[in-house]
């Protein structure tokens, strides 16, 4: 007889996962072997990314901020042999592009590649086919009256020169586009933590003012990521060791913070205050809050 993992074996596995815990140390807790888990985080990342790409359709987006956070995938890039930063894509520095919602918080798109001009398109491409649009008739001026577009949504990155480009492909003249550049002090040391000593706001497309320009939330984003998501760890061995796995476990980590993770709002002092409903429950893609049970029951169901 096959010996088949239970579901609620594979619950548990993937409770720990996404709640911060190593594959290694997963395996230990459970007393299955790594390679079964690994094989586990390959189904369910094909589950939830067929299940993420069929929600989040239609958004309804306000003001989006992306940014890009560093990994690496097999070994740093300056180990790449010369052929293989030729022939392969997939090795070496690997970025995770993400676009959060500044109101609720959700992932709404997500891409995982190099730091290029062409990947900065593809994924400000996938990002418009996600958001709401108007027809035609609503949004541009009509009736022989002169005037502008009407603005869809409030873009928001950091300084790399490939964004414009690709924004402008993507939304054209629907866009209000704004770049915030951050200046740091002491920021080629290593092991030391950089001291911003300004910022820079320009207002690329649109007019608003340049005081709306944000990357904080997406920037405090990238916090979450590394402390759930172990493969993005600093200095540590928890590095993805082939792009696929990294790909799955991003699209866990992308499809459980959406629907079941809850952030918090923000108390009289700053801090962290009571829990908010889960982003996706915010952004009117459910309307109740998960329980981890029905997130498992539901994801499985794309396999």
């Amino acid at each position: 007889m096959s010996n088949v993992m239970s579901h609620t074996k594979r619950k548990l596995i993937l409770r720990l996962l996404c709640e911060g815990n190593s594959l290694r140390g997963t395996a230990r807790v459970v007393g299955s072997d790594k390679k079964s888990i690994g094989r586990l985080i390959m189904q369910l990342g094909e589950c939830c990314r067929n299940f993420l790409d069929e929600q989040l359709r239609g958004l309804e987006l306000r003001h989006v901020e992306v940014d890009e956070i560093w990994t690496f995938v097999g070994k740093k890039q300056n180990r790449l042999t010369t052929e293989e930063r030729e022939l392969s894509g997939t090795t070496g520095d690997i970025y995770l592009w993400t676009a959060i919602d500044q109101d609720t918080k959700l992932l709404a798109c997500y891409a995982l590649g190099k730091r290029t001009g062409d990947m900065a398109r593809r994924f400000m491409t996938d990002l418009a086919g996600r958001i709401h649009w108007p027809n035609p008739h609503s949004s541009d001026a009509h009736a022989y009256q002169t005037g502008g577009y009407a603005t869809v949504i409030q873009l928001s990155t950091d300084g790399f020169a490939a964004y414009p480009e690709a924004v402008d492909l993507a939304f054209g003249p629907y866009a209000k586009f704004g770049v915030l550049i951050k200046n740091y002090r002491n920021a080629n040391l290593p092991y030391t933590p950089s001291e911003i000593v300004g910022t820079d706001r320009k207002v690329i497309k649109g007019q608003f003012s340049q005081w709306e320009i944000c990357t904080s939330h997406v920037e405090r984003h990238n916090l979450t990521i590394r402390t759930f998501m172990k493969r993005f760890a600093r200095l540590s061995l928890g590095f993805s060791k082939k792009f696929e796995c990294l790909a799955a476990a991003v699209a866990i980590f992308a499809a459980y913070y959406n629907f079941c993770w809850r952030t918090r709002y923000p108390d009289e002092s700053g801090k962290a205050g009571r829990r908010r409903p889960p982003a996706a429950m915010l952004a009117g893609l459910t309307d109740h809050l998960w329980s981890f049970d029905e997130f498992y029951q539901t994801i499985i169901q794309y396999g």
